[in-house]
């Protein structure tokens, strides 16, 4: 009987080896080892152990101290407006997931930001007010995750 399902578990309750796996695959992913042969000898495991475990384990990444708001802006076609912003959201401690710009039209552009807030204390609509503030932001509108 194949009865294969996925679970969540506590890595305090896995083998050393699944979390040096998971710990070798993220090292891979984020360029920090050339190769799953550097991984692996960064982590202290053999590519064999590695390999027999690498495409069954995977990291919940969820944490539930985040939360991702995309905020709807009208900007003035000016240089470095959208860089403004950018630099401001970078300053309120978000993490910028996604940036799309229309093309301009009648001197204004629209841009939807989606950012991820990895602190909870920080409000979308604080962030929202300090956006508005500065030069060539027309309009400000969140458009989820309020």
């Amino acid at each position: 009987m194949n009865d294969t399902r996925l679970v969540v578990v506590s890595s305090e309750v896995l083998p050393e080896i699944i979390l040096k796996v998971l710990q070798a695959k993220r090292l891979e992913a984020i360029g920090e080892a050339k190769s799953s042969t550097e991984a692996c000898k960064i982590v202290g495991i053999s590519r064999s152990a590695y390999y027999k475990y690498k495409d069954q384990v995977f990291a919940y990444e969820e944490k539930l101290n985040q939360k991702i708001v995309s905020f709807y802006l009208v900007l003035r076609d000016e240089k470095g407006v959208l860089s403004s912003i950018l630099t401001r959201l970078y300053e309120l401690n978000t993490n910028v997931l996604t940036v799309n710009q229309n093309i301009p039209v009648d001197d204004v552009a629209t841009v939807t930001i989606s950012v991820r807030f990895d602190n909870v204390t920080v409000q979308a609509n604080a962030v929202k007010a300090e956006l508005k503030k500065l030069y060539g932001v027309v309009d400000v509108k969140i458009i989820s995750g309020e």
